[in-house]
């Protein structure tokens, strides 16, 4: 079981590479087709994880911690590389994404 939580854990650090391989994947020039092959070999990665993860955890969690790992990672990238708002009401929410993300892993058998 402790195999399937990291199995998961990288699921969710993968889901990170998608999110940026595609918004670096479109500019003002067009398609940049590297980065858009990066965001697909990242969709696998991540995918495939999950599918290992999935076969000791519960459908659900696994997928709410997945996409919640994925989330959280993706939102201090776009603070950190992109830019993108560091609000502390957006803090606040992503938090809330955290605590469930803990919540669910304490409350899987």
């Amino acid at each position: 079981m402790k195999t399937a939580w990291i199995f998961l854990l990288a699921a969710g650090i993968a889901e990170w590479g998608w999110p940026v391989g595609l918004k670096l994947g479109w500019t003002d020039d067009g398609a940049q087709w590297l980065w858009i092959a990066f965001a697909i070999v990242f969709m696998v990665i991540s995918g495939w994880l999950l599918l290992l993860a999935q076969r000791n955890i519960p459908m659900g969690t696994a997928y709410a911690v997945w996409t919640g790992i994925g989330a959280v990672g993706t939102f201090l990238i776009g603070i950190a590389v992109f830019g993108e708002s560091a609000a502390l009401a957006r803090f606040a929410c992503v938090g809330l994404i955290i605590v469930g993300i803990l919540g669910l892993k304490l409350a899987t058998k």
